[in-house]
């Protein structure tokens, strides 16, 4: 059944007053389906009573999944001791990013009846910068010590695991939390009951720091197929692991801003069916006021032109396919290379070899694009020009082909190496992708377009 259609049953259902009808509706859902249902519900009495009616051993993990207003509507509508129990119950890495995007007076209130220790943690936590990997670390995962035999080491696990976000992958640890090796159930599983963790253990460890970029944390996980990562403090102390599902999130968000930024958007992190109309043009109107000033340039160069186009008017009529032609050419480049920069295929030492193949690519496309345009001028202009009387319109094919050539093997040219220049200067290269891309390569179409008609018709 379609998220719809049960937003719409469950909302039948409790105006009829049919309680039992509800639970057992919610009873055939997946958890997640259940907080997308409930997303969708009005943030009303009946929000509250459908969370009301969950089992409250999934209770927590569905909370987790909801959208912040949602998340914001029960806590400030349920008691001091239902929020006491879905701060405890929730993993720190759920708890810290459902306060980090709560008012100053709901974190207030959560922490409030949240224990002393479950506080202090989640407070250390909300100290680590955004997008770092501190910021999406979890403190629960699995310590062990390396003179711990294995079927020590699994009676333990037993002990702990239902409070443990993941089991799969354990860490061993010395009296100082210095991380020493890494342990997986299947090489526990694998060895004698008898044998010593630190015999067993792999001692050649992955891990990242709790100020590295989580974008960093994620080429790692791409890299290494990794399930968790341990992350270590300045002094090499393990502080906490990050898992895969946290970081397919972080990956999602980051391709969300990285699509945002390449079409001129400020990036939001609302969802847009909930995000007011003033905010979603707020995040539109800063770019499109830069690139409305900066096409201020291509004006400045048509105005220079103005006698060529007063002499051959016919040739504005080129002129917007130019421009797109440059445009997409460069378009498609600097995707390539900001995606081969995100995932580290590209690095700025191969700025040269980048250069290369996009000039080989240009020339390739370039050439096609050419004698397509040939023809259409052959079609247009008939193949006998009456201006030049000449079987076909000599110097207007070479002006009109010569620029397209020449634009696309700039536009490819700056599409590959603006955000590898970008980078360079540690700016973000998805920034630069549209606005300042669009801008160059119409501003170098237009000039090499005019200065080919020039020289062509001697004006």
């Amino acid at each position: 059944m379609e998220i719809e259609e049960m937003v719409s049953k469950i909302l039948e259902l409790i105006k009829e007053k049919k309680i039992r009808e509800i639970k057992k509706e919610l009873a055939n859902l997946e958890e997640i389906d259940i907080a997308e249902v409930m997303n969708e519900l009005p943030l009303d009495a009946n929000l509250l009573l459908v969370f009301r009616l969950l089992d409250k051993d999934m209770s927590t993990e569905i909370f987790a999944n909801l959208d912040s207003e949602e998340q914001e509507y029960i806590i400030n509508s349920i008691t001091y001791k239902e929020i006491s129990t879905i701060i405890e119950d929730l993993f720190t890495d759920d708890a810290v990013d459902m306060l980090e995007e709560m008012p100053a007076t709901v974190v207030k209130r959560v922490l409030k009846n949240a224990t002393p220790d479950t506080r202090n943690l989640i407070n250390q936590f909300l100290k680590y910068p955004d997008s770092s990997a501190g910021s999406v670390m979890t403190s629960e995962f699995v310590d062990l010590k390396s003179n711990m035999t294995v079927s020590e080491a699994v009676n333990h696990l037993r002990k702990v695991a239902k409070d443990k976000e993941t089991i799969y992958t354990c860490y061993v640890t010395d009296k100082t939390r210095i991380l020493e090796g890494v342990v997986s159930i299947r090489d526990m599983l694998l060895a004698n009951s008898d044998d010593l963790l630190k015999d067993i253990m792999e001692k050649d460890i992955i891990s990242a720091h709790t100020l590295d970029d989580q974008e960093a944390v994620a080429q790692d996980f791409a890299k290494y197929d990794l399930i968790a990562l341990p992350v270590l403090d300045n002094e090499e102390r393990l502080v906490g692991i990050i898992t895969i599902d946290d970081i397919v999130d972080v990956m999602t968000e980051e391709a969300t801003e990285d699509i945002m930024k390449m079409n001129a958007i400020v990036p939001t992190e609302d969802p847009y069916l909930k995000t007011s109309v003033f905010k979603i043009a707020k995040s539109r109107i800063v770019w499109l006021m830069i690139l409305m000033f900066t096409s201020i340039i291509s004006g400045i160069i048509l105005d220079s032109f103005e006698n060529a186009i007063s002499a051959l008017p016919f040739l504005v009529v080129f002129i917007p396919m130019l421009m797109d032609s440059g445009g997409n050419a460069g378009s498609q480049a600097s995707t390539t290379i900001i995606r081969g920069l995100a995932t580290n295929e590209i690095t700025l030492k191969d700025c040269l070899k980048v250069a290369w193949k996009e000039i080989r690519v240009a020339l390739m496309v370039g050439v096609v694009l050419c004698a397509f345009m040939t023809l259409r001028i052959i079609i247009q202009y008939g193949l006998i020009n009456p201006v030049e009387d000449t079987v076909v319109p000599i110097r207007l094919v070479l002006s009109v082909t010569g620029a397209m050539l020449a634009t696309i093997t700039a536009a490819k040219l700056v599409g590959s190496l603006l955000p590898m220049l970008a980078k360079k200067v540690h700016l973000d290269p998805a920034i630069v992708a549209a606005p300042m891309l669009t801008t160059i390569v119409d501003a170098t179409a237009l000039t090499i377009f005019f200065l080919l008609v020039k020289l062509m018709y001697q004006i």
